[in-house]
């Protein structure tokens, strides 16, 4: 068995067996009447019968679930610095984590309309415990990010997501998508976790970290929506955190959230692919000989390009308006949107509640706040 079995998406050779296998799953059907309204079920389930490979699900099909997903709940995506990858080279996106399903598919869709290598994405296995939501994973070429194992499990776990990644980027030619930490921001502060960066640099081998990294080609990736469509979802947390509690989470939680994601409104979204870090980690290893010093440095070469390049919608002027009682970022947002939001706000959380409130305004914020402690003049 390849050390990559338990993680790794179907083989083309298995496609074919395994969408079959699910074809009259009633969440197949709820999927294909989403994407393909008013289309008679027969109509797709023969189709099917000439899908072979990954690439040929996700062009026939999953690429049109994304635009219906778009068409129904956004005002439509925009895209900036993708012009300056190169279409035959695979990177590695690290990308800031907002929604579960759309971040990765967002950007596949990106990469397939301009003519780029699609991704292999990291997903949580606790994202696809239902049958159904592993095998649609697997066709969608998501690798499993195992969790909640021992400390020593976890860490040949790691061991063996590095070494497959490296495998994608090196072998297969293959860009792949990660985010730069454990689960979604649910505070808009977009932080690049040092242990993801650890996991990476497991299969340096004889390189130092800032030659290896080099050769993964990192392109950090900044989305951006208007309107968070899981806002409300991720308030629980937040207040738990606050509380100092332990969260626990319900038993379709993820699956609801997976939902909400999909189909809430989102109004507009923009995504940015930054410039490829080589010149950042030269200045890195020059000025850094400890590997934890040169981590901490990777981490906040990341972070400073997501939070550059995250697109300020009217809404985080708005929110940070709202949170300091002030009217600095007016001319930013008309009063119809003002009106908008707040109406958002007032159907979405309790507003007697004023922790609750101050968390869900930071939350729309906390990007414009990051930015501005950035130093950077133009704000966008």
């Amino acid at each position: 068995m390849s050390k990559f079995d338990e993680i790794r998406p179907y083989y083309d050779n298995e496609v074919h067996e395994a969408l079959h296998n699910v074809a009259r799953d009633p969440m197949m059907k709820a999927l294909m009447s989403f994407t393909f309204p008013d289309t008679d079920d027969q109509v797709w389930l023969e189709q099917f019968k000439n899908i072979h490979t990954i690439s040929d699900f996700q062009q026939n099909f999953i690429s049109h679930t994304v635009r219906q997903i778009l068409a129904k709940s956004s005002e439509g995506l925009t895209t900036s610095g993708f012009d300056q990858l190169d279409k035959n080279t695979p990177y590695l996106f690290m990308s800031n984590h907002r929604d579960i399903v759309l971040d990765t598919s967002l950007l596949n869709l990106v990469l397939l309309e301009k003519g780029y290598v699609m991704t292999s994405s990291a997903i949580g296995d606790n994202l696809v415990q239902k049958k159904f939501l592993n095998v649609l994973a697997k066709l969608n070429r998501n690798f499993l990010v195992q969790r909640g194992l021992p400390l020593r499990e976890q860490l040949k776990s790691s061991q063996t997501m590095s070494e497959y990644i490296s495998e994608l980027l090196h072998h297969e030619n293959r860009s792949v998508w990660i985010a730069q930490r454990e689960g979604r921001t649910k505070d808009g502060n977009d932080a690049t976790q040092q242990g993801v960066l650890k996991m990476l640099a497991m299969a340096a081998g004889d390189l130092s970290i800032t030659d290896y990294f080099k050769t993964l080609n990192i392109v950090p990736i900044s989305i951006s929506y208007e309107y968070d469509p899981t806002d409300a979802l991720k308030m629980p947390q937040l207040l738990a955190k606050h509380r100092d509690e332990v969260y626990v989470k319900g038993k379709d939680e993820d699956f609801m959230t997976m939902l909400s994601g999909v189909l809430g409104q989102k109004k507009r979204i923009h995504l940015h692919a930054g410039t490829v870090l080589n010149k950042e980690l030269d200045d890195i290893g020059a000025q850094f000989e400890n590997k934890n010093k040169q981590l901490q440095a990777i981490a906040q070469v990341i972070d400073e390009s997501i939070i550059q390049n995250y697109k300020l919608w009217p809404t985080k002027f708005i929110a940070y308006d709202l949170l300091n009682n002030t009217n600095r970022y007016a001319e930013q947002y008309t009063e119809k949107e003002k009106q908008l939001f707040v109406r958002r706000l007032e159907q979405r959380i309790d507003q007697s509640d004023v922790v609750l409130k101050e968390h869900f305004l930071a939350m729309y914020a906390n990007p414009l706040i990051n930015k501005l402690g950035l130093g950077k003049d133009k704000l966008s």
